[in-house]
């Protein structure tokens, strides 16, 4: 992104693309969804959850769900989907750009994180996930539709809609960051306090650099990627 893109983003007038009511809605979705996700996350430590086909299917329906909430009220404001996606690739080379903007937030997340948790007396950052690893070839299929689908999905509501919505509510770009990264923490509440921290440490570094780059594809492929390897990261820590 050049200099001069990137000044005309930063001082182009922000208003909001939902009314402040369905942003309320959406932060009471989000929280009935993060409980929810609680108790079957207990139940499923327990070996009395459902499948992790059926829980990943869950996952994904829950997802479309509510990114299909936030395009509603996006669309009855009369916003553009470009609010909360960002301007369309137009050449591969932007892509190209997204996708390496994506693998370095990646990196550095990750070593953040890894910088952070310490050493937990023989635990794995993932060991609270653990039930939620897959194991058969068709589970592994399924969750890289998981991981696809929380990286668009998840990054579009939180990076491109809440973040948005919270700035200009409170007239503060870092607020909107700190806020969307927060609620994003608490909806991963159901991996342990300590890892939930760390997640929205990581969502701060993402918000940082939505905000930069004005759009969300980049942590999009951070997230799908963090996503999509840590069964790998999870048997690699074990050995």
């Amino acid at each position: 992104m050049t200099t001069e893109s990137w000044t005309k983003f930063a001082s182009d007038p922000r208003k909001l693309i939902a009314s402040p009511l369905h942003t309320l809605l959406v932060v009471v979705l989000l929280g009935l969804n993060s409980y929810r996700a609680a108790i079957f996350a207990a139940r499923n430590r327990a070996g009395m959850g459902p499948t992790r086909t059926h829980l990943y299917l869950r996952i994904i329906l829950i997802e479309f769900v509510i990114l299909a909430i936030v395009i509603l009220g996006v669309r009855l404001r009369g916003a553009s989907l470009r609010a909360i996606f960002g301007h369309r690739w137009v050449s591969a080379s932007q892509a190209l750009r997204d996708l390496g903007l994506g693998v370095a937030l990646l990196l550095a997340s990750t070593i953040l994180v890894s910088l952070l948790s310490g050493h937990q007396g023989g635990s794995t950052p993932y060991q609270s996930i653990d039930y939620l690893i897959p194991h058969t070839f068709l589970e592994i299929l399924l969750w890289v539709c998981v991981s696809s689908t929380a990286g668009f999905c998840e990054e579009a509501v939180y990076r491109g809609y809440l973040q948005h919505q919270f700035s200009v509510l409170t007239h503060n770009v870092p607020a909107g960051i700190f806020l969307s990264a927060v609620i994003f923490a608490a909806a991963h509440a159901y991996q342990g306090l300590q890892r939930a921290s760390l997640i929205g440490l990581a969502a701060i570094l993402s918000g940082v650099l939505v905000h930069w780059c004005g759009t969300v594809r980049p942590s999009m492929f951070a997230h799908a990627l963090q996503d999509a390897f840590a069964p790998l990261l999870l048997k690699l820590m074990r050995h």
